[in-house]
């Protein structure tokens, strides 16, 4: 028990200067410490493996930071649903998730790239040139599986401008009942001044802003997912031109099959993880505090 006790704990709070434990460290740990006379790191693996522990295993996660999470995830979860304000959304009504992919380089490979053959996969040069740098700003109508994008130098409000404008300039946006956009809180279109310009370029525009650090609830960041395997991976542009023609090239490719989503996602899904969050939470300050 000691010993998984120790495995469970972060490196750090023992004072050890390693980011993660082997099962040989943490057998030599348990020496060090005086838990056993002497111990093999097959036995602590053999020990931990009873109760899936791996402490040598890890995985990225951003924990919800935002006091009001729950309130601002639920409305986006409620828009994909078709829902708003406890009421279904009219036909003329449209959802739009917007976003920026920011820094795309430009990499103009040194090398040739080779054909993929029989038991020969393609070969792309390691080393490039840099050509540059740009951002695509694209729109997703969750609803119709329709894509907007343009591509800039950099973002700010005003490229955001010009991507509200690409959209809502046309059929059937400009003259839909409401038509939200639905973003993240990044500089072109943070906070309630961006909310309050917005409805001022179009009236019949509602900002929703999903909460801090969760970006994963904006459905273009799917999209967004697709044009990077799709298009920018390998990553080989002779210049920004090229890849411009790309980017917005694959958009119009991908519209032809495109399909709204099967975003499975809901309220009761987001309020079961943050009730297991909260439970796991409430035993590790438990164990921290004894």
């Amino acid at each position: 028990m000691e010993v998984k006790a120790l495995a469970c704990q972060l490196p750090s709070e023992r004072d050890i200067p390693f980011s993660r434990l082997s099962h040989a460290d943490i057998a030599r740990e348990a020496v060090r410490n005086g838990i056993v006379a002497s111990i093999s790191g097959a036995t602590v693996w053999r020990w931990l493996s009873d109760d899936a522990i791996k402490p040598w295993h890890y995985r990225s996660w951003i924990f919800p930071r935002d006091p009001d999470f729950t309130e601002k995830a639920s409305r986006v979860l409620d828009l994909y649903q078709g829902i708003w304000n406890g009421k279904k959304l009219r036909p003329n009504d449209f959802v739009i998730s917007a976003d920026e992919k920011t820094s795309i380089q430009a990499r103009n490979r040194n090398g040739l790239h080779t054909a993929p053959g029989p038991g020969q996969c393609q070969r792309i040069e390691f080393e490039y040139q840099r050509a540059g740098a740009l951002a695509y700003i694209a729109a997703w109508d969750v609803r119709r599986a329709k894509v907007f994008g343009l591509c800039a130098n950099s973002t700010g409000i005003e490229v955001y401008h010009q991507l509200v404008d690409l959209v809502m300039q046309q059929e059937p946006y400009r003259s839909a009942n409401l038509v939200f956009w639905i973003t993240d809180n990044g500089s072109s279109h943070r906070g309630q001044a961006s909310i309050d310009r917005l409805a001022q370029w179009y009236p019949n525009t509602i900002q929703v802003h999903t909460p801090v650090h969760a970006s994963w609830l904006n459905q273009i960041e799917i999209y967004f997912s697709v044009v990077q395997r799709k298009v920018l991976t390998p990553n080989d542009f002779k210049e920004l031109e090229v890849l411009k023609q790309k980017l917005l090239g694959f958009q119009s490719r991908y519209e032809e099959i495109a399909k709204p989503f099967k975003w499975k996602f809901t309220k009761e899904d987001l309020k079961r993880i943050l009730s297991n969050l909260s439970d796991y939470n409430n035993i590790y300050n438990l164990q921290i505090a004894a």
